[in-house]
């Protein structure tokens, strides 16, 4: 009899692009990352040293999508330890970055640690932009030649506290990536199997496969690469991933691990649907929420699993009701979503949580004719209308839903969409699951002018 192993296929799977900003203190790194970001994420002051927790977003421009690290580290007063750290924080970047931003201070100009830094990138073979920062005005602009002995090429000048030249640097960042696209492989679903750091994602990995093919311990953050493998048994064939356990960003503190719960991240971002696999011992914790946020940012599919239920001694009704609410109630208002009761140890409804994923997969395609939209949906709104502002009334007139888009998107065409707002909003996508059965897929809700 053929093992589950045996239909298990490795596979190298292409994430998306990565810029890491590296440089030493208080040249700007915090600042340029929340620019471009367009984002306050990382705290700017300047004191050197005030980037502990390094930070994680996304950059949009000219069309392409890519992912942004600031790498500041942290000052000691022996400065040794200084430039050691600073070293460490630019070998992980070297070792997972696409293309480097190396940032310098056209102010203070050129210094022993930018040598030491630029002598590390010359010799790593990775795209470099050598970013001459804090010129904010012409004048500053031929300071920055004397960048070129770092023999990183030309500087390009910007200043991120008020833009200037930050469009130019991002043209030349996206010119540089070599991933054009962002997976290669068979039009086949994408799980990603995610959680808090030891809550069962590889002991879940391997019941499937019949085998020891990720190291489990009981030691929180063993699995530190994300990891692709196919899956193509009992009707089903998909791409499945575990994923790091993605901890507070104060408790991440080895570098190895930070850059690990980074692709864990990315893993969520280039899925279709995402497994969020709880503790059943511990219950739903606010690490939990946060992963579920950044589910639900991304808009991907979402089942619910609760590992270890074996563990659990009570396992009557009442209780297993008792814990789907808690669960839902943790997450409103989003609570459409299937949740499945497993043990990896025992192997108890683990088929089913993968029959579940793909079932959530099917429904982001669903398609609703129009009519039946309208059929429906429109008595409903005549008889609990938008509330009215300022004396004026709101008439929904039509709904239709978008074609080709990733999660089911609909349309109301109304008088005033500007008087429409978020509760309404989440009143209509709840009408809509009320008739049709999308559960553990978002629903985008969009009022447009008739």
């Amino acid at each position: 009899m053929r093992t589950f192993a045996s239909k298990f296929i490795e596979y190298k799977y292409i994430m998306g692009n990565l810029a890491a900003i590296v440089g030493r203190p208080n040249v700007g790194k915090s600042t340029l990352f929340n620019r471009l970001t367009e984002s306050r994420q990382a705290i700017v002051d300047e004191t050197s040293g005030t980037t502990r927790d390094r930070q994680y977003g996304k950059v949009e421009w000219g069309g392409q999508e890519f992912s942004l690290v600031d790498t500041g580290g942290w000052v000691v007063n022996s400065e040794d330890v200084f430039e050691s750290e600073i070293n460490k924080q630019v070998s992980i970047a070297i070792e997972e970055a696409d293309v480097i931003l190396f940032m310098v201070d056209v102010m203070n100009g050129l210094t022993d640690l930018d040598s030491s830094v630029g002598n590390m990138l010359r010799r790593s073979g990775k795209p470099v932009i050598l970013v001459s920062n804090k010129a904010d005005n012409f004048r500053l602009h031929h300071q920055s030649a004397e960048f070129y002995a770092l023999g990183l090429g030309d500087p390009v000048n910007i200043s991120s506290i008020n833009g200037s030249g930050t469009g130019d640097l991002l043209d030349m960042t996206i010119s540089l990536f070599t991933k054009k696209s962002e997976e290669e492989h068979l039009d086949i679903p994408r799980i990603a199997i995610v959680g808090r750091p030891n809550a069962g994602k590889s002991s879940f990995v391997n019941a499937l496969m019949d085998e020891e093919r990720n190291i489990v311990t009981n030691i929180a953050g063993t699995t530190r690469d994300s990891i692709y493998t196919r899956f193509n048994k009992f009707n089903m064939d998909f791409y499945l991933v575990d994923t790091a356990g993605i901890r507070k960003k104060g408790k991440v503190t080895e570098d190895l691990e930070y850059y690990s719960v980074i692709r864990s991240i990315k893993a969520i971002e280039n899925s279709d649907v995402c497994v969020l696999m709880i503790d059943a011992t511990q219950g739903i914790e606010s690490q939990d929420m946060n992963i579920f946020s950044l589910i639900q940012k991304n808009r991907k599919g979402l089942v619910v699993c609760v590992n270890k239920w074996d563990l659990v001694e009570n396992k009557e009704q009442i209780v297993v009701k008792t814990f789907e609410n808690a669960i839902r109630e943790r997450l409103a208002p989003f609570t459409d979503f299937p949740i499945v009761f497993s043990s990896a140890v025992t192997k108890q409804r683990v088929l089913k949580v993968l029959e579940t994923a793909k079932e959530v997969f099917a429904r982001r395609k669903t398609k609703i004719p129009t009519h039946k939209l309208n059929e429906v949906l429109l008595p409903v709104i005549g008889h609990t209308p938008p509330p009215s502002n300022k004396g004026k009334y709101i008439k929904i007139k039509y709904i239709t839903q978008l074609p080709n888009t990733q999660v089911p998107s609909f349309v109301f065409f109304c008088n005033l969409p500007q008087w429409i707002k978020d509760p309404y909003k989440r009143f209509l996508e709840n009408r809509i699951r009320d008739h049709w059965n999308l559960s553990g897929t978002p629903i985008n809700i969009i009022i447009r002018e008739k």
